[in-house]
């Protein structure tokens, strides 16, 4: 019995690399704080790195997008860099990132399976949320509380101030995946 490991190819590594940049430049745009979170549009980076490029590839993209930041260049929210980001308040949203871009890929990937339908755009949104909610809310507040010396439903709170802004970014991220697969239908082709 033979078993074959998928290694990345080298428009896999461009891909990842691609959307490793998309999520630093995201990051950065300048936006207001609740208490020591900042608005950033991070998370349509790691949700579009995700829908895009797969579970694998997703997973990739948003590591590499941590490592870089964790090496120091100031691609985290408000310009930060280093390890002290992730022992931070918003160390917790950091370090959920790379699973919920990993749950949106599944997700992607299945939805994409049986074509493009009219459904899809609805799968991509209840993987964009199962992430949100599931793997980035309890993750962020953990870190909240942690590190910003919060309770728990203070840090819940302050998470809760970004629900309608992330449902708006989760449209927008859904409305941009779409047509990049409706453009490049075999870009999660064999994934």
């Amino acid at each position: 019995m033979r078993v074959s490991v998928r290694s990345f190819q080298g428009s896999d590594l461009a891909y990842v690399a691609v959307f490793a940049a998309l999520i630093a430049a995201l990051s950065i745009v300048p936006g207001f704080n609740v208490g020591p979170v900042p608005f950033t549009l991070q998370t349509v980076g790691v949700g579009l790195a995700g829908l895009c490029l797969g579970a694998g590839r997703g997973f990739a993209a948003v590591t590499l997008y941590l490592l870089v930041g964790a090496a120091g260049l100031p691609v985290f929210a408000r310009g930060a860099a280093g390890l002290a980001s992730f022992a931070g308040p918003t160390g917790g949203y950091l370090i959920s990132f790379p699973f919920a871009a990993l749950l949106a890929g599944f997700v992607a990937v299945m939805a994409l399976k049986r074509g493009l339908s009219a459904i899809t755009p609805v799968i991509f949104f209840l993987g964009l949320l199962a992430g949100r909610y599931l793997i980035i809310l309890p993750l962020g507040v953990f870190g909240l509380m942690r590190a910003g010396g919060m309770d728990f439903s203070k840090a819940l709170g302050v998470d809760m101030a970004f629900w309608v802004s992330d449902a708006i970014k989760s449209v927008v991220v859904v409305v941009l995946a779409y047509a990049v697969h409706r453009a490049f239908p075999r870009l999660l082709a064999q994934r």
